[in-house]
Order: structure tokens, then C-alpha cells, then sequence
């Protein structure tokens, strides 16, 4: 039994070596992973060998998660109006520039997950794309921007480099599969009430797809009613899964609903959990901004003021470059 067992598992290690390499066509991989599952028993061993090294995730403008460096995701929650956006995409993308780091600029066209009916929920697609697709080309940066219902995946992905799937949402099946099936990078945030192990199942919904652009974040877990904990294990654990793994440090510190008609937050604390994340292991920081948290018309507790960004950016790297020797 051993050494049948041990002959099978030369053919996986051999099957899914080529795959990650590229020598077979995508549209096998569903054939060998039944046959695979059929010998082992079990889909461990898939995850187990498919997943042998991290993959190298490429957005757009020579910005990719996974490849040792540590890419900066960064914007403000919502898109207030074109001449916030472009001002602070102007801002953040001349600072990637000058310290030389990978960065994707992030805003949000609708709110829909807002505590309230009355919050703020911004420009709607149509324009919000218009105004992305603006940033994207004034200042040559890729963007990202969530996605809610399955039809705004493709109309999402004519615009942008990366769709990203709330945390509520990741286990909505048509959602995931549609923003797979776009090709675009998928950046897909873990759940606040799910295990990290289990985002192994959201991995495969987009796998079935085809796709492999696949970036899972962390953002905290419900601890009680009306609060967040980061267990830095979730990091290491999600990264076991092959795939580029993204700490944010601002919806962590998340105080959902706190308010009573809206979420509050510590954002204080949003920078000591991006540098534990970066102590940790991760491939990218996902932090939003605002050039005054005060009035920003969401997430105004935990935005991370513009003029601190700098700072914090500089000091994540040098802990990065740390990490690394």
C-alpha cells in the first residue's frame, strides 16, 4: 500500500509541478484533480502539492503580490467625488513612486453594506467606474474596487485590475464565480465569522472558473457583539493555501455598528496591526485614507490620516526588509 501510495504521489507532485509552470492547459487541471481525489481520498493532497510555492499574483504596471515584496493597497472607503479621488490617488501614487513600492489604489463606487439606509453610499457604478477608469489613466496606477452582485463583476473588470469581494460576501457562490470568470485579480476578504481554513473552499469556487489571480485578506474576526480581533495565525494559515495573502489594518479595527446607525472603530490602533501583520508574513497592506478621517463620509473611525501614511509606509518596508534576511 506504501508504495503504491508513493507512486501516486510522484504523479501528483508531477502533475500540479506543471500546472504552476504552465506546461499544462488550464482546462485538464479538473480532470486530474477528480482523478487525484479519486486515488487519495481526499482533496487534501491537492492543496497540499498544488500549493507547493507561493504564487507570484500579477495586477497590472509592474505591481504583483507574491513576489517577495510588500504591495501597498490604499484609498478612501468610498469615492466622494471625482476631485477627492483624483486628489488622493495623485497623492498616494506619487509616494509608491518615490519609495519605490507596488501599489494599487482602491475606492469603492457603492457602499452597499452601510449600516444605515441613510449612509452615504457614493456615486453609483456608472460614474464611479468613470472615475476610476480616470485615475487609472491619469496617473498610470492599477485600481481596485468592490463588488456586490454578480452583474457588476464584468462591467467591474472593464475598468479595473482587481474586483474585490466583501467580507460578507465571500462565501456567496455567484458572486465568487463571476468575478472569477472575469479573469481579473480577485482580491477576496475573508469573512468576520469564518476560520481561515475555510477559505480554501472560497479559493476553489474561483479555481473552478479557471482563474488563479487569487489574493485573500484578512480583515479580523467577530469577537463578541460590535468588535473585531486579528489573530495573526489567520495570515499563515490562509498562506499555506498558496496564495498571496493581504493584512487590512483599518477594517480590522472595525467597530461594526458601534454607532447605532453606523460602524465605529480604534483606528489608532490600525497601524500596530499592520506592523505585527508585516512582522508576521504578508504580501501586502490594505489601508484606507482620507486627508481628513473627520468628515470622510464612511469608515471615519478608522481611516488612517493621509499626512501618517508616509510614515507608517516606510516603517512597514523596513520591518519587511527584516522579515525577509
Amino acid at each position: 500500500m506504501r508504495r503504491w501510495q508513493s507512486r501516486t504521489e510522484r504523479f501528483e507532485i508531477v502533475v500540479y509541478r506543471n500546472l504552476l509552470d504552465g506546461r499544462l492547459p488550464i482546462r485538464l487541471r479538473n480532470k486530474f484533480e477528480k482523478l487525484i481525489e479519486k486515488l487519495t481520498g481526499g482533496i487534501r493532497w491537492l492543496h497540499l502539492w498544488y500549493n507547493m510555492r507561493m504564487k507570484k499574483i500579477s495586477v497590472d504596471r509592474g505591481v504583483s503580490f507574491g513576489d517577495g515584496g510588500l504591495t501597498f493597497i490604499a484609498g478612501p472607503c468610498v469615492i466622494e467625488s471625482r476631485a477627492m479621488a483624483l486628489d488622493l490617488a495623485k497623492r498616494l501614487t506619487a509616494l509608491a513612486r518615490k519609495l519605490g513600492v507596488g501599489y494599487v489604489f482602491k475606492a469603492s463606487f457603492d457602499k452597499a453594506n452601510r449600516t444605515s439606509v441613510d449612509s452615504f453610499r457614493g456615486p453609483g457604478i456608472e460614474k464611479g467606474l468613470e472615475i476610476l477608469a480616470e485615475v487609472r489613466q491619469t496617473f498610470g496606477v492599477p485600481v481596485l474596487t468592490d463588488v456586490h452582485e454578480p452583474w457588476q463583476c464584468k462591467l467591474a473588470a472593464e475598468v479595473c485590475d482587481v474586483l474585490q469581494i466583501p467580507a460578507f460576501l465571500a462565501r456567496q457562490t455567484d458572486l465568487v464565480v463571476a468575478a472569477g470568470e472575469t479573469g481579473a485579480v480577485v482580491n477576496v476578504k475573508k469573512g468576520q465569522f469564518m476560520a481561515p481554513e475555510d477559505m480554501a473552499q472560497v479559493v476553489r469556487k474561483i479555481e473552478s472558473t479557471g482563474n488563479r489571480r487569487i489574493v485573500l485578506c484578512e480583515r479580523g474576526s467577530s469577537f463578541g457583539y460590535r468588535n473585531l480581533v486579528a489573530d495573526m495565525r489567520s495570515l499563515l494559515i490562509m498562506r499555506e493555501l498558496g496564495y498571496p495573502v493581504v493584512m487590512d489594518a483599518t477594517h480590522a479595527v472595525q467597530r461594526p455598528g458601534g454607532l447605532g446607525t453606523g460602524s465605529g472603530g480604534d483606528g489608532k490602533y490600525a497601524p500596530a496591526l499592520a506592523r505585527a501583520a508585516v512582522a508576521t508574513g504578508v504580501d501586502g497592506v490594505f489601508m484606507e485614507t482620507h486627508m481628513n478621517p473627520k468628515v470622510a463620509k464612511s469608515d471615519a473611525a478608522n481611516a488612517i490620516k493621509f499626512s501618517e501614511v508616509e510614515k507608517l509606509w516606510k516603517t512597514l518596508l523596513r520591518i519587511h526588509e527584516v522579515v525577509k534576511s
